[in-house]
């Protein structure tokens, strides 16, 4: 009589959101995680891309005070403070750009989805948004 035992199969929990930091995500994991934040990001700083855009091309009177508010402030909150808020819009930018050309890459390329270029690509995605950005960030600030 030839009898088998059932292999067990693998328990897998669900993580709580205050254990994110403490779990050790994969790079693709935290490429997925930021461009949803990026895409939120985005997202909630609407009003603020609109007002940009408007002030920068509706007149040169207007482009004027939007200069003048990234460089001395609007009301208590200083110019720098803006500028951080551009910059984070920016990296939400870039990043968002960057991860969704490699999930599209994912999708057109099949070895994609493998383990190591998956890595690869995801390593790939943090550095060069974080390059950019910086890249960006000195353009801004000097």
């Amino acid at each position: 009589m030839n009898q088998t035992i059932p292999k067990q199969r693998a328990v897998y929990r669900n993580i709580h959101i205050g254990q994110i930091l403490s779990y050790r995500l994969p790079a693709a994991g935290w490429v997925s995680i930021l461009h949803r934040v990026s895409g939120a990001l985005m997202f909630v700083l609407l009003p603020f891309i609109v007002w940009m855009f408007d002030a920068s091309v509706t007149s040169q009177i207007s482009y004027d005070g939007f200069v003048a508010v990234f460089a001395a402030g609007i009301g208590i909150v200083p110019g720098g403070v803006l500028k951080l808020v551009a910059l984070a819009l920016v990296w939400a930018f870039v990043h968002h750009v960057i991860a969704g050309l490699r999930h599209v890459w994912m999708d057109i390329s099949h070895h994609a989805v493998e383990l190591r270029p998956g890595r690869q690509s995801a390593i790939f995605t943090l550095v060069a948004s974080v390059l950019l950005t910086l890249a960006l960030a000195y353009a801004l600030f000097f």
